[in-house]
């Protein structure tokens, strides 16, 4: 992979901010036209992509299909028919008070500017294409920096995206740390979306204060699991597993660890290790159907968390040579063990006990906020004490990971998960501002007659009408 000149970056930024000046992207036919190219770009060398993504993850193309490759296609055609209702201008007349309607109070959804995409590289082309394809609708112009660490994409979307789209708005820029920093300096001010780790979503918050551009993160976290001990438990077994298993647990909503009260701990591992040889009958290093981890460095840093802990391993813990590793169950976990020091990323699943779901909730809540927060059960009061007196993200009730599937659902963190939004018209919004407008009338002067000076006591009293207004009496 052949990276970008870092004294070239400047020019690159220059030309998009000429073309979002001419209203290049402004059209919407012209931003229909773009994300259909998107489409075509990613259906058109389906096969490069897949390989491409195999050679960067060992991902198995079962995984790619539905949640990078056919989620761009599907939702790039989804926004290009949206437009129309996405950008309308939403006039007020129908909610403002009788004498404000005259003056047509209207709002519209103006593009930011030319914005600035670092994508990951778990899953290198929905996180980078997807928030391009909210850039693209709301009719910014765009610089997209993939991960070093998914090189054969990253290269891959270098050499393609300026055949399909636009290269006078859409730029691709390849490079580690430093070209990424180069990107945020050069005055940044319309929008910075990053997503990756905490320690480096620090790094883009700051770099992003010092020009006040404002900035989506996601970041993540260890999304937690809380398993109801009246929960079919070989259901929930399966669909946890299935979760963590999932890009081999390298995903920001990967299920992170179980909460499961102590009497049934053993049943839930029972019924994980009934799946476990289900899914792979002949061991997981010996599948076809789990990726491996990204490179040395993570592999390393898991087999260094899995040295360290205290719990009991109860199965897996195996790796090869190939940065394989294989599902591992954890049990006995506490809040203390090296397993809960940071987001795992990898195909961990530890157990932590707990005495009651209260236990869980409250061991939750003094941790930082996940993106995603996961719950096993039917029962509706433990639902609703879980969304009163938890924060998370996203929540998600009985599957795991799926929950990214639903079309109209937001994805997006609070905290310590990070902040801003992202999927079809959510991304839309992000890369979009409220733009607020008033036509005021020649004949409505003389009901603006009361502002002007002088101040007579009869204006006086007319203008304070609402700051001598009725406050209705409230009781707790």
């Amino acid at each position: 992979m052949q990276f970008t000149p870092v004294n070239e970056i400047p020019a690159i930024r220059k030309e998009l901010e000429a073309s979002f000046r001419k209203g290049v992207a402004q059209s919407l036919k012209w931003r229909r036209h773009q994300l259909y190219q998107l489409a075509r770009m990613v259906q058109d060398h389906l096969d490069e992509w897949v390989q491409a993504i195999i050679a960067d993850l060992g991902r198995p193309i079962a995984e790619t299909y539905p949640s990078e490759t056919g989620l761009i296609i599907e939702r790039s055609i989804i926004s290009a028919t949206q437009l129309e209702t996405w950008t309308a201008p939403e006039v007020l007349t129908e909610v403002v008070p009788d004498w404000q309607k005259s003056w047509k109070p209207t709002i519209y959804r103006a593009a930011k500017g030319v914005v600035l995409i670092i994508g990951p590289w778990n899953y290198p082309m929905v996180l980078t294409l997807q928030p391009l394809m909210g850039a693209i609708a709301a009719g910014c112009c765009a610089v997209v920096k993939p991960s070093e660490l998914s090189p054969h994409y990253s290269a891959l979307l270098a050499k393609l995206l300026p055949k399909y789209l636009d290269p006078s708005a859409y730029r691709v820029i390849l490079g580690g740390p430093d070209v990424g920093a180069q990107a945020m300096e050069i005055r940044c001010k319309s929008h910075i979306f990053f997503t990756g780790g905490g320690k480096v979503g620090r790094i883009i918050a700051t770099a992003a204060g010092k020009h006040l551009t404002p900035v989506t993160l996601e970041l993540g976290g260890k999304s937690p699991i809380i398993v109801d001990p009246n929960y079919d438990i070989k259901l929930a077994a399966k669909r946890i597993l299935w979760g963590k298993i999932s890009n081999c647990g390298q995903i920001c909503v990967c299920p992170d660890h179980v909460f499961v009260v102590r009497e049934k701990q053993e049943e839930f591992i029972a019924a994980l290790k009934e799946y476990y040889h289900q899914f792979f009958p002949d061991g997981a290093l010996a599948s076809d159907s789990i990726g491996r981890i990204v490179n040395e460095a993570h592999f390393n840093r898991l087999k260094g968390l899995l040295a360290r802990t205290k719990g009991n391993i109860v199965l897996g813990g195996q790796t090869d040579d190939k940065l394989r590793m294989e599902p591992t169950i954890i049990k006995d976990v506490t809040q203390e063990d090296s397993l809960m020091e940071e987001e795992l990323f990898g195909p961990i699943l530890p157990i932590l006990p707990v005495d009651s779901m209260e236990d869980a909730i409250s061991q939750i809540r003094s941790r930082p906020h996940p993106l995603m927060l996961y719950v096993f059960t039917d029962d509706p009061k433990l639902k609703k004490n879980v969304l009163a007196n938890t924060l998370s993200g996203n929540i998600a009730f009985n599957d795991t990971f799926q929950a990214l599937s639903v079309n109209e659902l937001p994805l997006g963190g609070v905290g310590d998960s990070g902040c801003g939004y992202q999927i079809l018209r959510h991304g839309f919004n992000t890369f979009s501002y409220l733009r607020s407008s008033i036509d005021m009338p020649r004949d409505a002067e003389a009901s603006l007659e009361v502002r002007y000076p002088p101040y007579t006591k009869e204006k006086v009293a007319f203008l304070g009408t609402t700051s001598f207004m009725n406050i209705p009496d409230s009781h707790l």
